[in-house]
């Protein structure tokens, strides 16, 4: 039976006759009259030219990006950052992990004690050594137990120091932890603006790094900043003690004149680091976004231009890379001919008290070693802030992330909601995606509960805005949302989006199995409920025909199984879910017409079944001509409400209109066909 036969009569649109019985020719006199037909369905606004517009302004209206802050405010930041995550090292109430925070601490200072005690032994060994040995007597013996003590000194340095870092390993890991997944639960409660706004890839690829500094930048606070600072402090103490205030002089000159030099170069290099991490960024969802749609860049044989933009990103990250090495030599050539310059003046002034008869031979390796030691925190210190500065430029976008106010949640007094009948109720809503660009315009409407709805009308009059502000995915400008009469806004969002289940246009499948794609509708579902439900969906043809039935892979986003099979699915996810409220947004719009009838009668027993409010966003009208009500949207408003029938009875109605308009389409295509069999059956005679 052809479409014309199964779906029209003339009864609809002209003659109480079954088209069936039309000849060709009265098909075309039909088109050839109906084509005069001018409606306002033919007023198209494409839905994705809304959507481009929706994410135009939330760029937009999001004008501070990721990694732009200003350099005046770039310290600023770098401190709240660091205070954000002192919570995180010293945890409130877990006293466990703060013990190991004071443990790891402690260990550290006896580890710098025992390190700065090193050259004094070595400075003993050296003047006992320094003798007449023919009168040593036991003075072999003290320095032997000299010796021993500085193998043990060092030893006892490296080991507290391991053990330090393995005590602390567990508070950095945790803090890593608790982070990321702080981050991941606020990006899934952002609103539907934000992850608009901002590229998936790029976004990804800048937490997954910021995550990494987190690590560095809580060992750099707790084991390194302080500790070095309190070596440096101890070290110029004890040669301005035993040596004078000039050896005092030179250390603090030099620790001056190495710290401002490392500082000033350091925010130098900033700008290189941050260009590098924007071009980091971009050639990462340059990637994402062409793996994502790797079937379009085939389709349009464009692979060279995608791995020309993506070699441009990369260009861009050389360059910055090679500015940052370059600019790293610098730095480093410039710290060590300051230490250089002073280990060359203190070694001077040593050599001069050894003349001068004041100091010894073990005072000169004294000063040597101290001033060593000295150069080894002096250095660490330098890179742990050339580091810890580069992970903190690392963290921004992160923080950014975190501090993102979040516009869609919980009231203070949310209630759950309490589902009894399934009404909903729409009253005076507005809503627009960009100013001074209304989508819905004081739309009003109700729904009884347990009945099925369906919402028309040309693309762009906000249609699928219904289902998204319903959802809460975005707040409405003014007027009001009920369901059950209770107001949205006042209702817990898990409960309200544990109440309605849709089935999307284009089905969202993981890269998993079909029974873990099902079972996401309901974690908590049985393999005996979700076998249940796949077999209601109609998908029993497809697991027999799968080599490992529900255990099957479906590939990613799901493209190993055809698009029917994939809406089968999002079926069997929502009626799993048991949701009293089900909407349809254009579930079977991409699908053929065979296709799509066998889904739609699926859909129906389905909701027949369950009995609970089923609403359908219908771009095909006869898809919904079985619904108890159908609201016809123009320009954001309710044009016309009623059944079928009561649509069609108004002749000048705009469902009238849009009806005619898609039976005159697809009787078109009819035609094409069967003008193709006729003329195949004249070339075989």
């Amino acid at each position: 039976m052809s479409a014309w036969s199964r779906w029209s009569t003339i009864g609809l649109v002209g003659r109480s006759v079954p088209a069936r019985v039309l000849s060709l020719q009265t098909k075309r006199a039909f088109i050839a009259r109906s084509a005069t037909i001018r409606s306002p369905a033919t007023q198209v606004f494409p839905r994705a030219a809304t959507m481009m517009s929706i994410r135009r302004f939330a760029t937009t209206s999001c004008r501070k990006q990721l990694n732009e802050d200003k350099p005046e405010n770039e310290r600023r930041r770098h401190v709240d950052i660091i205070g954000g995550l002192t919570k995180y090292i010293w945890p409130k109430g877990n006293w466990s992990a703060k013990a190991r925070v004071l443990l790891a601490v402690s260990l550290l200072i006896g580890a710098k004690i025992l390190n700065v005690e090193v050259p004094f032994y070595f400075k003993e060994i050296v003047d006992k050594m320094n003798v007449d040995w023919e009168g040593v007597g036991t003075m072999g013996t003290a320095a032997i137990v000299l010796v021993v003590t500085y193998g043990l000194a060092r030893f006892g340095s490296t080991f507290f120091g391991e053990l330090r870092n393995a005590i602390f390993a567990t508070v950095a890991q945790t803090a890593i932890r608790k982070v990321s997944k702080s981050t991941f639960a606020h990006l899934l409660k952002l609103d539907s603006n934000f992850h608009l706004s901002h590229s998936t890839g790029q976004l990804t690829r800048a937490i997954d790094r910021g995550c990494k500094g987190i690590s560095f930048v809580v060992t750099a606070l707790v084991l390194h900043i302080v500790p070095i600072t309190f070596e440096v402090a101890l070290v110029s103490g004890i040669l301005s003690y035993n040596f004078g205030w000039q050896f005092a002089a030179v250390t603090l000159t030099t620790m001056a004149a190495y710290a401002v030099f490392t500082l000033k170069t350091t925010a130098w290099r900033t700008q290189f680091r941050r260009n590098a991490n924007k071009a980091d960024n971009i050639s990462s969802g340059i990637a994402t976004e062409t793996l994502v749609n790797i079937d379009s860049v085939k389709l349009f044989n464009n692979e060279a231009a995608q791995i020309a933009k993506y070699d441009e990103a990369l260009k861009k990250y050389e360059v910055s890379s090679i500015k940052i090495a370059t600019s790293l030599a610098f730095l480093n050539s410039g710290q060590n001919f300051i230490f250089s310059t002073a280990l060359t003046a203190m070694m001077y002034m040593t050599c001069q008290g050894l003349v001068g008869g004041t100091m010894s031979v073990g005072d000169l390796i004294l000063v040597n070693q101290l001033v060593f030691q000295l150069s080894v925190p002096l250095n660490f210190l330098g890179s742990v802030y050339r580091d810890m500065n580069q992970a903190l430029l690392d963290m921004e976008t992160l923080f950014d992330v975190r501090e993102h106010p979040v516009h869609i949640k919980d009231s203070p007094d949310a209630k759950p909601l309490q589902i009894k009948n399934g009404d909903i109720r729409f009253e005076n809503v507005c809503f627009e995606y960009r100013p001074g660009v209304p989508i819905l315009q004081n739309a009003s409407f109700t729904i009884p509960g347990g009945t099925k709805a369906a919402f028309v009308g040309p693309s762009g009059s906000g249609k699928s805005t219904i289902l998204r502000l319903l959802f809460r995915f975005y707040e409405p400008t003014s007027g009001k949302i009920y369901i059950d009469d209770q107001e949205i806004r006042s209702v817990t969002l898990s409960s309200l989006r544990q109440a309605v289940g849709v089935v999307p246009q284009e089905t969202p499948l993981f890269n998993d199995t079909v029974g873990n794609n099902i079972r996401f509708g309901r974690l908590s579902a049985t393999d005996a409920e979700v076998a249940e439900v796949a077999n209601r969906a109609e998908l029993d043809t497809l697991l027999r025909r799968l080599p490992d039935g529900l255990e099957t892979t479906v590939g990613e986003r799901g493209m190993m199984i055809s698009g029917g099979e994939r809406q089968r699915l999002a079926i069997a996810r929502v009626l799993l879910k048991q949701a009293p409220i089900i909407f349809f947004d254009e579930a079977t719009s991409a699908l053929d017409t065979q296709t799509e009838s066998i889904l739609m009668d699926t859909i129906n027993r389905n909701i027949n079944k369950l009995g609970g409010t089923a609403l359908f966003i219908a771009h095909r009208l006869r898809t919904v001509a079985e619904t108890d009500k159908i609201f016809v949207l123009r320009e954001g408003a309710v044009a016309e409400e009623g059944s079928h029938r009561e649509l069609l009875a108004n002749k000048n109605s705009l469902y009238s209109f849009m009806w005619k308009a898609q039976e005159v389409q697809q009787l078109a295509e009819e035609i094409e066909l069967t003008e193709e069999e006729v003329i195949n059956q004249r070339e075989t005679a």
